[in-house]
Parts: C-alpha cells; structure tokens; sequence
C-alpha cells in the first residue's frame, strides 16, 4: 500500500497530507509559509504530518507539490528582472497588447527577422545587433524570453536566438513557441516573458524542497501541480515555471471533487493572498479555452477555467472616502497582519502601536510595519532602490520611521513588487482575531491596530469606527461581499446561454442586489445561486457560512477542506498535451510544421499521418520524463475546409496529442 506525500505552499500557510493508496487521509499539517524560504515551511509542515502519522519517511513513494507561488507572484507583480528579444515583430505591438506594461521598465529588443504564415522565412536574424543586446544586459538580468514572428509555423529563429543567449549570457531562456503551439505571436511573447520572469523563483522553490525532503529521509520522487490539475515532473517544472501558475487552485479542484464527489458545484478556495472560483461541470474542471487569465495577464498557458480575485485573509484592508460617507475594501495586494509580525517582533510592534495611539492626531503610517525578506537576490537595483533596502536592513520598522519623503513611497513600492520587501498593515486575518475567530497570533497587536485604523476620518469629519470589535466585524462583512461578487462572476461568466452584459456588471447589478436580499414592493425580486459552493481553505469554515446565506445556496465544507490543495496534489493524473498544425500554402501542397522546419507533402493524409507521429512521440516522451505509467494516448483532429465551387477544399489543420497516466510510484 503506497503512502503518498502532497504538498501546498500558500501565501500564508503550506500544508502537508498524507494519503495510503489513494483513497484514505492518513493525516494533515500546516506551517506558516516561509516568504524567504519556501522550502523551509515546507520541511516544516512535512516534519509535523510525519509526527502526526507515525510514517517512516522510507515509507513514501511519491512526493507532489502545488504552489501559489507564480499565481501570487503574478497578481502582485513580483518576479526576476528579465530581458524580452522581440525578433520580426513592430515596436506598436509592446504597447498594444500589453508588453509594455509587463516588461515594467526591463529591457528589451526589437530584433529584425521572422517568418510568415506558411513559415517561410521573412527576413535575416540580426544577430550583431542581438550579441550587442546580450552583451550589455546579461549581467543584469536573471533571464530571457525570445518571441518571433509565426515562430510556431518555423521556430528557427527562436532556437537561433536561444542557442546565442545560452553561449554568451549563461541565463535560462525560453522560447515563446515551446510554451505554445498556437498563433499570436504577442501573447505568446506574453507568456515566455511571465516563464522568464518565474525561472528563477521556482527553479529555487523546487530544488529547495527536494533538498528539505531529502534531509528528512524521503527519497521518493517529486511532481509538480499544472495549472490545468495535471502532474509533470520538477524537472519539467523548472523550464516551464509558467505552467504552475494556478497550480495551487488547480490542486483544488482536483482534491475538491476527491473529497466530495461533487458532480456540479462552484468551488471557491480562499488562501492568505487569493480567492479562486471554478466551476465543477459533470465532475470536471473546465479548460479555458483561451488561456490562464491571473491579475491583469492572459496568458497562452492551458489551464483550468478560474476566475482569481486579490481576495484573502491577508487582503490588505482599504480605507475609502466617499462624500460624508466611508467604507472599507479589500485587496487585491497581500500583507503581512499586524497579528503576525508582532509575533516575530513584539516589542518593537507594541511600542509603535502604542506611542501611536498616545498621539491625538492620526498619522498616515499609522499601524503599518515593513521589513526586507531575506535570502532575495537584490541585482539591478536602481540608487534609490538600493539606499531605501540598506536602511530597512534586517529589522523590523514602522512604516513611518523608514520613509523619509513622499517620493520613496514609489521606491518602496518597486522593492514589493520585487519581492525584496512586506508590508504589515490591517488584514482580515487580524479582523478574525480580534472578533474571536482566530487565536494563531498576536490578538492585543491585531486590535491596537484596528483601533488606530478606525481613527481614520471620512468627508464628514468624524472617526471612522472607535470600537476594535465592531470595525473588525465590518471587515468580516466585506470580506463576505467581495467573496459573494466572486461567485455570482463566476456564474455569470459560466452561465449558457448568458447575459448581455460583463459578468463584474451582472454580479454587482442593483436588481441582483435586491434579489439578494429578496425585494418586496411593487415588485417581487428573488436571486441567488442555484447550485452549492464546495469552501476550500483554511479559513473557509470561519467565512463562508454567512457567503451561503447571503447567497441562499448550499455550502458544503468538507472535512480536510483547509488541506484540499495538498490532497489535489497527490490524486491526479501526469497529462501531457502537444500540438502542431498543417496548411495548405497551394494548391496540392500540405505543409506540416515541424521544430525542425516545414515540410511539404501532396496529400492532407500523409501530412496528417507524420504530424500526429511526430506528436505522439514527444507527448509520450514528456509523460515517461514526467513519471506516467501505463501511458494512455488520444489524438483529435480539427480539419477546417471550406466549400469552393461545389466541393470542399482543405484549409487548415490543428491535431492535440495527449498522453496520461498515474505517476509511477514505488511500494515498498
């Protein structure tokens, strides 16, 4: 009877489970996530499930890990200083679809060549211009992403430009072609940039744990969560980080349906930094079809339908200003809790809050703390950058102590969003404490800090809320609206056929408002979710029964529902997709398009045949590199024609291979 080992690590906790032959939780832990170092909360939690069981580390054939830590990385838009070689492509296209703004500031270069359509080639690889590139940056960046034009149709120059950035650089490169086999050579360029940017975190992630593992006396093999709720190998993890993203909240969906049966249910995870929603449709997680949305990025990386929402128990509470009136919101940025950083350094916490509320006038860094996040590599810093993180040093500060102008706040802002420096401000998870529903840290820290945020005045001058307990259940209550607008868009979003409308429009339309609470006047109003809401996550039991009632619907929390990512981790299948396409450039010519170039054959079969060889053994061989047993193989086929004169005429063809198959594990 094999005893498998799964593994989350959330943006506040990472959880461990184990699980004998698939079918029964033997037992479950958790330990804070260590922000520094992942892998030390992961050896953490994994010493407490192995405590808790009485199992021999000897004992555990397969090891698998889901993580948040791209999705987080994402959304609060931390990663490594990257460069992006843009090879055929016009300098309008970063602005128009978004590159810009990704690149945030990273350098980059518009290279002269590509191919077209048919993968011919358009124009020569500049690669003087492209060795000047790499000369200059690659001391300054921690890696590269290569897109060229109609590089899925003939990727010669992606794998030229990335054989050049491996021999001068050294860096990690990915290719924009091998992420993707679909056309869109900007959101491709999208998703080799946001792999680039990854590299590193979980390349330090992955060979952290297996070490932490390894010294606990587990030897066994260890997978990593797609986002799609598949397995693939550390290995294969490390070169396409990118795929991680909502592995954590794939490895829900996965563990939700193995802990309910659920047949057709939303299932929204809440986590320290996220909430996730998506829809279980006759036992099964849709495939967005176009591509992981996370934060503000569509991505070209296959993965399950979610929609992610900046919403957790470590939700940076807001406070807003509107008129004579004044409320609060949450997200989507995550912070520290006040609660939690006092238990790392209570006196210097206590002493700020306390000589805050002595002063009569409020202060704009009232009950907000930072601290750098040590073991972070610090490269291409600007000087202002540089100064603002040698004077945080390794101690905790208030926030107010360490900003000296209104200019650094921007600069503090860059080092967060590096994931150099956290921030600790008011957060749900203090909310619960000083409500009573939490008692995991700091309580007196938690409340002195609600106290000073209540102090904050609104357009009609007065305090804001005086009283610790009644401001922390307003925070509650909003933390019960955001999750609720989370899955009427969700449901919205699924909903077939649908609305005329955006889903944010819908889920927050007065008339569902009034449904909500069911209107009665001249007319009569009723609204809510007509199916049940599977509440995953730590916090689910304490939150989600007043989401339930507010949406009138069937709340199911199951029993291990705040390890379910860990569970969804060790349950699923190794599932291995490659794809290719054939055209038809002219007349009785089919054109397979291959790495190793084009080829043409004069009969659509013959093509077709040799692409799905091709296919079937590289996904093959992906899923035997992954760990799959008993390999299983499904090739569909998508031929486009359309009708001239009379008959129809080839266009176009695309062919997905898939290989799956349990992870193999070894019983002892």
């Amino acid at each position: 009877m094999a005893v498998l080992l799964g593994v989350d690590t959330g943006g506040t906790y990472t959880d461990a489970v184990l699980i004998r032959d698939e079918t029964q939780v033997i037992a479950s832990a958790k330990a804070l996530t260590t922000r520094a170092d992942l892998a030390v909360g992961v050896g953490n939690a994994v010493s407490a499930v192995l405590a808790q069981s009485g199992v021999a580390p000897s004992e555990i054939a397969m090891a698998s890990l889901s993580t948040t830590l791209a999705t987080n990385a994402l959304v609060e838009g931390q990663g490594g200083r990257v460069a992006l070689i843009y090879v055929g492509f016009r300098a309008r296209d970063l602005a128009a679809h978004g590159l810009e703004e990704a690149l945030r500031g990273d350098p980059h270069l518009m290279l002269a060549g590509g191919h077209d359509h048919a993968g011919a080639e358009v124009e020569a690889l500049d690669e003087a211009a492209l060795s000047a590139f790499l000369e200059t940056h690659k001391q300054s960046v921690s890696g590269f992403a290569v897109a060229s034009q109609f590089a899925t149709r003939n990727p010669a120059h992606e794998l030229r430009v990335a054989e050049l950035v491996a021999a001068v650089t050294g860096r990690p490169v990915s290719t924009s072609h091998a992420l993707s086999a679909r056309l869109n050579g900007p959101k491709r360029a999208l998703t080799a940039l946001l792999n680039a940017r990854l590299i590193g975190m979980i390349d330090r992630l992955i060979g952290r744990a297996e070490t932490q593992l390894r010294a606990l006396g587990i030897d066994a093999p260890m997978m990593v969560v797609r986002g799609d709720g598949a397995l693939m190998s550390s290995a294969q993890a490390r070169q396409r980080p990118i795929e991680t993203i909502l592995s954590g909240p794939a490895a829900s969906l996965v563990g939700a349906r193995w802990l309910t049966g659920a047949e057709h249910a939303l299932v929204s995870d809440i986590g320290g930094t996220t909430t996730d929603v998506a829809l279980l449709r006759d036992g099964r997680p849709a495939i967005d079809p176009a591509g992981a949305q996370v934060g503000p990025y569509r991505t070209m990386v296959e993965a399950v339908a979610m929609r992610t929402h900046g919403l957790g128990g470590d939700s940076e509470v807001h406070f807003v200003a509107e008129g004579l009136e004044a409320k609060v919101t949450l997200g989507p940025k995550r912070v520290l809790p006040v609660s939690l950083i006092a238990t790392e350094a209570p006196e210097v916490v206590h002493a700020a809050l306390d000589a805050q509320l002595r002063r009569k006038v409020p202060g704009a860094h009232d009950g907000r703390f930072v601290r750098a996040v040590a073991g972070q590599e610090a490269e291409g810093l600007a000087p202002r950058e540089a100064a603002l993180l040698e004077r945080i040093g390794a101690a905790v500060h208030p926030l107010g102590a360490i900003l000296l102008s209104r200019i650094e706040q921007s600069t503090l802002a860059r080092l967060v969003a590096r994931g150099l420096v956290q921030v600790a401000a008011v957060t749900p998870s203090d909310a619960s404490h000083v409500a009573g529903r939490l008692d995991a840290w700091d309580a007196s820290a938690a409340r002195k800090a609600l106290e000073l945020f209540g102090r904050q005045r609104g357009g009609s001058g007065n305090p804001f809320c005086l009283k610790p307990e009644q401001l922390a259940q307003i925070i509650i209550d909003r933390l019960t609206y955001q999750t609720s607008l989370a899955l009427l868009e969700t449901a919205f979003a699924e909903e077939d056929p649908g609305f005329d409308l955006p889903a944010e429009t819908l889920a927050r339309h007065i008339l569902m408002e009034r449904g909500l609470v069911g209107h009665r006047g001249l007319l009569r109003m009723d609204a809510g979710l007509n199916l049940p809401v599977v509440g995953l996550g730590a916090s689910a039991q304490s939150y989600y029964p007043a989401v339930g009632a507010r949406l009138g619907t069937e709340m199911i929390l199951p029993e291990h529902a705040g390890v379910a990512n860990a569970i969804g981790a060790v349950v699923g299948r190794v599932i291995m997709r490659q794809s290719g396409s054939v055209t038809s450039p002219g007349a009785g010519k089919f054109r397979v398009h291959l790495n190793e170039g084009p080829e043409d054959f004069s009969d659509p079969e013959g093509a077709l045949t040799l692409l799905e060889m091709v296919l079937t053994q590289q996904a093959r061989a992906r899923a035997k590199a992954a760990g799959a047993a008993e390999i299983e193989v499904q090739v569909s086929r998508d031929i486009r024609t359309a009708g001239v004169e009379g008959r129809e005429v080839f266009v176009e063809a695309d062919v997905t291979v898939e290989a799956s198959g349990r992870p193999r594990v070894a019983v002892g």
